[in-house]
C-alpha cells in the first residue's frame, strides 16, 4: 500500500501547519481500508521539500497512532523523504522520545534502506535488534533465550507490545501466544 502525499496535498511541496496535517490525516483515514494481512503502508514524501513538525505530528504520527488503534494490519512507514523532511521528522521524534520507520521505495513499491529514525530506550532498542536478528519471536522464546537477564515472559511481552504499539513490529496471534516480527527488513 502506497500513498503519494504530494498528490493528496494537491501538489503543494511545502507541508506546514497542524490544520493541513489534520486534512491529510482525514484523507489517509478515509482512503485506508481494513486489511486482513499485515501490510506496510508507505507514506511517500517524493517531491515534498518541507514538512513542519506540527504537520508531521498531526498527519504522520496521527495516522500511525490511528492505524495502531483502529487498523490492526496497517503499518505506516515514511518513504522517500527529502533530507530536509527527514531532518525535521528526526528532530520531532527525538523531542518526543518516539521512533518511526523510514525507507526508500522505488516505482515498483520495493522498499530499500529501511531504518528507524528517532529514539528507543535501551531496553526497547535491544529487544528490537533481537527481533530483527531472529526474524520472529515470542515472549516465552525471549525469556528462554536470555535467562541471565531474569526477565519473565510477561515483561518480555510488555516490551514486544510496546514496539507493536509504535508500529515497528507486526503482532500475530496463534492461540494464546503472540509472535512479533519486524515490519521491514533493516538495512
Amino acid at each position: 500500500m502506497r500513498y503519494e502525499l504530494l498528490k493528496l496535498m494537491d501538489g503543494r511541496e511545502v507541508f506546514s501547519g497542524g490544520v493541513a496535517g489534520r486534512k491529510l490525516l482525514t484523507a489517509l483515514i478515509d482512503t485506508t481500508p481494513p486489511l486482513k494481512e499485515p501490510t506496510a503502508c508507505f507514506l511517500d514524501f517524493q517531491g515534498v521539500k518541507v514538512a513542519t513538525s506540527s504537520f508531521l505530528r498531526e498527519a504522520i504520527i496521527g495516522f500511525r497512532d490511528y492505524a495502531r488503534r483502529s487498523l490492526a494490519n496497517v503499518y505506516p512507514v515514511a518513504a522517500n523523504p527529502d533530507p530536509a523532511v527527514l531532518e525535521e521528522l528526526e528532530f520531532f521524534l527525538q523531542a518526543r522520545n518516539d521512533v518511526f520507520w523510514v525507507c526508500d521505495v522505488d516505482a515498483h513499491g520495493q522498499a530499500s534502506g529501511a531504518r528507524l529514525v528517532g529514539d528507543l530506550d535501551p531496553a526497547q532498542r535491544s529487544t528490537f535488534e533481537t527481533i530483527c536478528e531472529l526474524g520472529s519471536v515470542t515472549a516465552p522464546e525471549l525469556a528462554a533465550r536470555f535467562p541471565d537477564q531474569r526477565i519473565g515472559p510477561t515483561a518480555w511481552n510488555n516490551r514486544l507490545s510496546s514496539l507493536a504499539a509504535k508500529g515497528l513490529v507486526i503482532e500475530r496471534k496463534a492461540g494464546k501466544t503472540k509472535s512479533f516480527s519486524p515490519v521491514l527488513e533493516t538495512a
